[in-house]
C-alpha cells in the first residue's frame, strides 16, 4: 500500500521543502511582472503624452489661418438699427449710417375663391411662365379720376378724403388738383403715400375740334364789349363799334399766343402753355403743376361771336378745367382710400394699388421657371403644388381671410418670390398648346406684368434695402450690405440712424498669442514631468531617456526657435519680435509692452508668424490652400494657358425681333461628367413670345437656370449678346469639366438662334509654380506631389498667360506644430507606433511567463515525485529496521 500524504512515511517535511524549491523556481515571474508593469508605465505614459499633445493641436486650431488673428470689432451706437460684422480686411474707422428702407421680397394675391379644390377654367394645356426682374419708370399707385365737378367753386370738405385711416384735411380753399395734391403729401409721413397732380388741359373741343363750332370772329359792331382770359390774364379784348373780322379773331388769337409777345409772356408766368391753333380748332391751355385753368368770355351789350360761335350772340361763358390726382405708395403697399366723399377727389373707397406707367426689365442672373396646368391641376391647390415643385424663387400659399356664409369666398392664392431685393418683381406670362390661346380664366387670374395688365394684387413690393454710408448712397438686394466699407458687413434691422465704430481686435490677438503660450507650456510641463528627473526624490518620469519624447521636444523647441521664411515683405520673422522667449526652465514667456508694440507697428503680419499665409506680387494670382507637404518659399508663377468655359456662340447675327414659337423645347446637356450622368442631361421649356436680342438672351438665361435639376448640382450658364448680334450661351464653371450641349426638340429650332455653330469645350488653367509642374482644375493651380510645392493651391485670373510674378508661402508657427502634431497623433502617428510596439512587449512578456508558470508546475511535480520516492524509500527502510529489531530482539530473548 502506498504513502498517501508526503512525509508520513519518512517524518520529511516534504510540502515545506517543496515550497520553499517552488519559491526560489518562481524568482524569474517577479522579473517579468516588474518589466510589464515598466512598460504598461510607458504606454500610459504616451497616453498622457498623447492627450497633452492633443490639448496643445486643439489650442493651435483657431491659430493656423488669417481668420484667428487679424479680426477687427464693430460696435454700433444703435444696435436695434444695425449690427455689423468685420473681416480682416477692414479698415479702423467711424462711421454714420442711415438705413432708409428695408429689403423685403414681392407678395402677390390673387382675388377671393370659395373652394381650394373646385376647377379654374375649361383645363386646357396652359404654360405660366415666371421671371424675376426690376420694374423701371413709373409709380406704384392709383390713378385718380376727374375731380368731383363742384370741386372748383366749393372746394373738398373736411373727412371727405382718409388714406391709409389718415384723414387728409381738407375744406373749401381746397379747389385744385396741385391743392389736393398739396394736402395729401403733408400727411405722407404719416400715410406712406404721396400724390402727384396731374397736367391740367382744357378740353380738347372747347376751340371747335371734334365737330363743334369753331372760334367765331368777334363782332361788337352793336355797342357791345368782349373780353377772353385764360388762368387770369387777358389775352383778348374788343371794344365796341368793332365789326366782325376786324377785331378778335382765330388768327389774331393764334398771334397773340404766339412768340414772344407780351399776352404769350403773362402766360408763361402763370404756368400756363398752349398747344394747337384756334384756327384749327384744337387749341389747349395747359398746366403742368395741375392748377385750375379758368376761361372766361366777358361781354357786354350786344355782342357775337367768340368760342364755339360763328355769327350768333355771344351773352359770355365760363369753364374752368380741373386736373386729376395719382397717389403713389412710397414702399410699393397697397392703398387704402376712404372718408365721406373720396369720389370728390376722383377716388374709390378700397384697398389697391398697381404699377402705372412702368416697364419690366427681367433679371438675367435670377432664376425663372414655368408650370404647366390643366384638368389635372387646375385649381388653387394644384396651382400652389405645381408653383412650389417648381423651385425657380417664387413659393405660393393659400391664405383664408376667415370669411365665412352665403357668397364668401376666403381663400386666396398668395404669391412670394422666394428672395428680397428690388430684382425679385415678378413678371408672369400664360401661353397656350397646340395653337390654342392660354385658359382665360387662368390669365384673369394669374396674369401680371408690372408694365402691362396686373391681374394679381401686389401686397408687398420687392425692394432693396436703401442706406447712406457717411453719405454715399448704398443700396443691397437683402438686410445685409457689403462692399460699403471694405471688410465690413452691415446688417441692417430698421429704419433709423446709427453710428458704427471699426476697430482692432487687439484683445482677440493678444488673447491668442496668449493661448498660444499657455498652451505650449501646459505641453511643456507635462513633457517634462514624463522624461524629467527629480533631483529630491531621486526618481524619474516614466519616459526618462525616451528617444519619442526627446525628439517631440527638440522638433518644437527648434521650430520655434528658427525664423519663419517666404514672408514677402513681412517685418516680423520670429517670436521675439513679438516678446515671446523662451526661460531658463524651457517654458516660454509673453512681454505685453513687446507685443502691444508690434500690434501697433506691425498688426497685419502678426498672422503671418503663425498662420500658413500666401501672397502674390500679381493681385489676380490668389492663394486657396496648402497641405502639410507645401514647403515655405518664393515661387516664380508662368502660366502657358487661361481656363475657360463651355461655350455655343452663334454664327448668324439675330434679327431686331426673334418669335420663339409655343411649346418649344430643347434638351441641354450642362456640365455633363465621364461616364455621363443622367441628372446633367434635362429638358428645358423655352417661354414662347417675340423678342428683342437682349428680351431673348435673358429668357433663355433664366429658363436654363429655372431648372432645378441644374440649380441644384449648382451648374448654370449666362447668355450674352456680343457686339456682332450674335447669341452667345455659356456655362458659368471654369475648366474641362464646363460644357454644353443643345438639342432642339419641339418648337423653335436652336439654328435659328445659333445657326450651324457647334459648342466649344473649357479648358482648365495650365502653368508651373516655382519651375515644377502643377495641375489645373478650373481657375485652381495644384502643385504636384514631391515637389516643394505639394499641395499648394492658387487661383488664376485674368486674362495674361506668361510669368505672372512670384508667389511667397510662408508656414507659421502654429500652422508649423499643427502638422508636426498631426504626425504624432492619430490611428497612424509616432505616439501610436510606439503604443503599439509598447503592448506587443507586453504581450511577449505576458506568453513567456504563462509559459514559465507552466513549467513550474512541471517542476513542481518532479520534486514531488522526487520526494515521494524518497519518502517511500525511507519508510521502507524504517519497516525493515523495526522487523530487523524485532528479530534481533527475539533471538536475544530466547538465549
Amino acid at each position: 500500500m502506498g504513502i498517501s500524504s508526503a512525509g508520513i512515511g519518512s517524518n520529511l517535511p516534504v510540502d515545506s521543502i517543496i515550497s520553499k524549491l517552488m519559491a526560489v523556481e518562481s524568482q524569474p515571474l517577479a522579473t517579468f511582472d516588474k518589466k510589464s508593469a515598466s512598460y504598461l508605465a510607458q504606454v500610459s505614459a504616451f497616453g498622457n503624452l498623447s492627450g497633452a499633445l492633443g490639448t496643445f493641436q486643439s489650442s493651435l486650431s483657431s491659430l493656423t489661418s488669417l481668420s484667428g488673428f487679424q479680426t477687427m470689432n464693430t460696435s454700433a451706437g444703435d444696435a436695434t438699427v444695425l449690427t455689423a460684422t468685420a473681416t480682416s480686411a477692414a479698415k479702423a474707422g467711424s462711421y454714420r449710417i442711415n438705413v432708409a428702407q428695408i429689403a423685403q421680397a414681392q407678395t402677390l394675391a390673387t382675388g377671393g375663391f370659395k373652394s381650394t379644390t373646385a376647377a379654374i377654367g375649361l383645363g386646357g394645356k396652359t404654360t405660366v411662365s415666371f421671371s424675376l426682374g426690376t420694374v423701371s419708370g413709373g409709380s406704384f399707385g392709383l390713378a385718380g379720376g376727374p375731380l368731383g365737378a363742384s370741386l372748383s367753386t366749393g372746394g373738398l370738405t373736411p373727412g371727405a378724403l382718409a388714406i391709409n385711416g389718415t384723414a387728409i384735411a381738407t375744406d373749401g380753399t381746397t379747389r385744385s388738383a396741385r391743392l389736393l395734391a398739396d394736402a395729401i403729401n403733408a400727411k405722407s409721413t404719416t400715410t406712406g403715400v404721396s400724390a402727384k397732380a396731374a397736367e391740367t388741359v382744357t378740353s380738347a373741343t372747347l376751340f371747335g375740334a371734334g365737330g363743334a363750332s369753331t372760334f367765331g370772329d368777334v363782332s361788337t359792331a352793336g355797342g357791345g364789349t368782349y373780353s377772353l382770359s385764360v388762368g387770369g390774364v387777358q389775352i383778348a379784348l374788343q371794344e365796341d363799334g368793332v365789326a366782325a373780322g376786324a377785331g378778335v379773331t382765330a388768327a389774331s388769337l393764334d398771334a397773340a399766343l404766339s412768340g414772344n409777345t407780351a399776352t404769350a409772356r403773362a402766360l408763361a408766368d402763370a404756368n400756363i402753355t398752349v398747344s394747337g391753333t384756334a384756327a384749327g380748332g384744337d387749341l389747349q391751355f395747359h398746366n403742368a403743376d395741375g392748377s385750375n385753368i379758368a376761361i372766361a368770355e366777358a361781354v357786354s351789350g350786344a355782342v357775337s361771336g367768340g368760342i364755339g360761335n360763328s355769327g350768333q350772340a355771344n351773352i359770355g361763358s365760363s369753364t374752368t378745367a380741373v386736373a386729376s390726382i395719382a397717389l403713389i405708395a412710397n414702399d410699393g403697399s397697397p392703398i387704402n382710400v376712404g372718408g365721406s366723399n373720396p369720389a370728390g377727389a376722383g377716388l374709390s373707397a378700397g384697398i389697391g394699388g398697381a404699377y402705372l406707367g412702368a416697364s419690366f426689365n427681367a433679371d438675367a442672373t435670377r432664376t425663372a421657371g414655368n408650370i404647366v396646368i390643366d384638368s389635372s391641376n387646375n385649381t388653387l391647390s394644384g396651382i400652389m403644388d405645381a408653383i412650389n415643385k417648381g423651385n425657380f424663387g417664387v413659393t405660393a400659399s393659400i391664405v383664408s381671410d376667415g370669411s365665412t356664409g352665403t357668397g364668401a369666398t376666403p381663400n386666396r392664392l398668395i404669391l412670394t418670390s422666394s428672395a428680397t431685393g428690388q430684382s425679385s418683381t415678378m413678371k408672369i406670362t400664360l401661353a397656350g398648346s397646340g395653337g390654342e390661346p392660354p385658359d382665360d380664366a387662368l390669365v384673369s387670374l394669374l396674369g401680371y406684368d408690372p408694365g402691362g395688365v396686373q391681374n394679381l394684387s401686389q401686397k408687398a413690393a420687392a425692394s432693396d434695402t436703401k442706406a447712406t454710408v457717411n453719405g454715399i448712397n448704398v443700396t443691397s438686394a437683402s438686410t445685409s450690405i457689403g462692399g460699403a466699407i471694405t471688410g465690413v458687413t452691415i446688417n441692417a434691422l430698421k429704419v433709423g440712424a446709427s453710428t458704427l465704430a471699426v476697430t482692432k481686435d487687439t484683445g482677440g490677438l493678444t488673447n491668442a498669442v496668449n493661448s498660444f503660450v499657455k498652451g505650449y507650456n501646459d505641453l511643456n510641463t507635462q513633457i517634462t514631468a514624463l522624461g524629467g528627473y527629480n533631483t529630491d526624490t531621486k526618481t524619474g518620469g516614466p519616459l526618462l531617456g525616451d528617444s519619442t519624447l526627446r525628439n517631440l521636444q527638440a522638433t518644437i523647441r527648434a521650430q520655434l526657435s528658427s525664423s519663419i521664411t517666404g514672408l514677402q515683405g513681412s517685418g516680423l520673422t520670429n517670436l521675439s519680435q513679438i516678446g515671446v522667449s523662451f526661460q531658463k526652465d524651457g517654458s516660454l514667456a509673453l512681454d505685453g509692452g513687446k507685443l502691444q508694440k508690434a500690434i501697433d507697428n506691425n498688426y497685419a503680419d502678426i498672422a503671418s508668424l503663425f498662420a500658413a499665409v500666401g501672397h502674390g506680387s500679381d493681385p489676380e494670382v490668389q492663394f486657396a490652400s496648402s497641405s502639410a507637404k507645401t514647403q515655405a518659399g518664393n515661387y516664380a508663377i508662368n502660366i502657358t494657358q487661361l481656363a475657360s468655359k463651355g461655350t455655343l456662340t452663334g454664327n448668324v447675327a439675330l434679327p431686331a425681333e426673334t418669335t420663339i414659337a409655343a411649346d418649344t423645347k430643347w434638351t441641354i446637356t450642362l456640365n455633363d461628367s465621364t461616364p455621363s450622368t443622367l441628372s446633367n442631361t434635362q429638358s428645358v421649356s423655352i417661354p414662347a413670345g417675340t423678342y428683342n436680342p437682349s428680351q431673348l438672351a435673358t429668357a433663355l438665361q433664366s429658363a436654363i437656370n429655372g431648372v432645378s435639376a441644374f440649380s441644384n448640382a449648382g451648374a448654370t450658364v449666362a447668355v450674352t449678346v456680343d457686339d456682332s448680334g450674335m447669341l452667345k450661351l455659356e456655362s458659368t464653371r471654369y475648366g474641362a469639366k464646363s460644357n454644353l450641349t443643345v438639342v432642339g426638340d419641339t418648337g423653335t429650332d436652336i439654328s435659328a438662334l445659333f445657326g450651324s455653330a457647334t459648342p466649344v469645350q473649357g479648358v482648365d488653367v495650365a502653368g508651373t509654380i516655382g519651375g515644377y509642374t502643377a495641375t489645373g482644375d478650373g481657375q485652381t493651380l495644384t502643385g504636384a506631389p514631391g515637389a516643394p510645392i505639394d499641395g499648394l493651391k492658387l487661383t488664376i485670373t485674368g486674362d495674361t498667360t506668361g510669368p505672372r510674378g512670384t508667389f511667397g508661402f510662408s508656414q507659421g508657427y502654429a500652422y508649423q506644430l499643427n502638422t508636426l502634431a498631426t504626425g504624432y497623433l492619430g490611428g497612424n502617428g509616432i505616439i501610436a507606433g510606439r503604443t503599439k510596439g509598447l503592448n506587443d512587449t507586453v504581450k511577449d512578456i505576458t506568453a513567456q511567463r504563462d509559459k514559465f508558470s507552466a513549467r513550474l508546475v512541471d517542476v513542481e511535480a518532479r520534486y514531488r515525485k522526487q520526494y515521494t520516492a524518497l519518502d517511500t524509500s525511507i519508510a521502507s527502510m524504517n519497516t525493515t529496521q523495526s522487523f530487523l529489531t524485532q528479530q534481533l530482539a527475539a533471538l536475544a530473548a530466547n538465549k
